[in-house]
């Protein structure tokens, strides 16, 4: 299992919080890569997955048997799955909630390095004030912030080149509750050294090392991926750590402008990697995924469908129950 790059070595340190740390330490985990796995092959349908399939998957990656088990246990507690059985056996799949949430991150994941150039020049200011016996809500609100593109300039100043749609007004009021102000706004330079470029917000070396060591590690495989040598279980699995390690930028990179950034920015050659292996994978391990479930029930399972990076951009719809 590829292990992913280390997230609190690249944000500021004024930024680290709890609910990355989970996330860091989740993204290979068995609960990870079912969530992964699962989204991967049924997002857009909602099917159901006998949960014998879905042991069987997770084998795949080295899960054992009892902790896939526990791992999709789990999932159906904190709402992510949703069961049902027939006599003894039983099968899950996304619940509506989980498959909207992970539509929206798709399309988050879909959209880096695919950015316009064109960028109004203003910030989109959020100052907020809590106090410190709070904490549990402060922390929330940051956490929704930094998945949402922010970035601490200074505490209980977060910023983001992006406007701020009616969507993220009311989500942004809600998990605020009341205690927060957002500008619109340019930046007017003071030709000082006590001015702090609002680029400063993010750790843009860091950032780039985590794209550039994502190159390296991948572009190697593209001449047999191309030459069609990667199939079966090989495909599903590269396929899955690609993601698992991909779906990390939207929350690491601010997409900011490319007039912001330094020269031979590495995200659009990133993009391109992972669409290589995501895409150019996607046949084979659909194909692979369907025969696994085959083996253990009757059918042809049309519903599990794998998508590309493009249909994850326009955001992947998923069907009725």
């Amino acid at each position: 299992m590829v292990r992913p790059f280390d997230i609190e070595e690249v944000f500021p340190e004024v930024a680290a919080g709890s609910q990355r740390r989970r996330r860091r330490q989740s993204g290979s985990s068995a609960q990870g890569v079912a969530v992964t796995l699962i989204a991967d092959y049924t997002v857009r349908t909602r099917a159901w997955l006998p949960s014998a399939a879905i042991v069987a998957l997770l084998g795949e990656f080295g899960v054992t048997s009892g902790a896939a088990r526990t791992a999709i246990s789990r999932l159906a507690r904190r709402g992510i799955l949703e069961g049902s059985r027939q006599g003894r056996h039983s099968s899950y799949r996304l619940t509506e909630g989980a498959a909207s949430d992970l539509t929206k991150g798709g399309t988050a994941i879909g959209a880096v390095g695919a950015e316009s150039e064109s960028w109004d020049g203003s910030w989109t200011v959020v100052v907020f004030s809590m106090p410190e016996q709070e904490s549990t809500r402060r922390r929330a609100l940051r956490d929704h912030l930094r998945w949402n593109g922010y970035a601490p300039l200074y505490d209980g100043v977060w910023i983001s080149p992006d406007p701020l749609p009616p969507a993220g007004r009311a989500e942004l009021a809600a998990a605020a509750r009341g205690s927060v102000t957002v500008f619109r706004a340019q930046h007017q330079e003071l030709q000082a050294e006590a001015d702090r470029s609002p680029v400063e917000a993010w750790d843009l070396p860091g950032i780039a090392k985590a794209y550039e060591t994502f190159i390296d590690r991948w572009w190697p495989l593209l001449p047999r991926i191309a030459a069609g040598e990667v199939t079966g279980a090989a495909a599903v699995r590269t396929r899955t750590e690609v993601m698992d390690v991909y779906r990390r930028f939207p929350v690491l990179d601010p997409m900011l402008p490319v007039a912001l950034m330094p020269p031979d920015w590495p995200r659009r050659r990133a993009r391109a990697v992972f669409v290589a292996i995501y895409d150019g994978l996607l046949e084979p391990a659909q194909d692979h995924i369907r025969s696994v479930v085959a083996r253990v029930a009757d059918g042809p399972w049309p519903d599990i469908q794998a998508h590309t990076v493009a249909h994850m951009a326009a955001g992947v719809r998923h069907g009725p129950d």
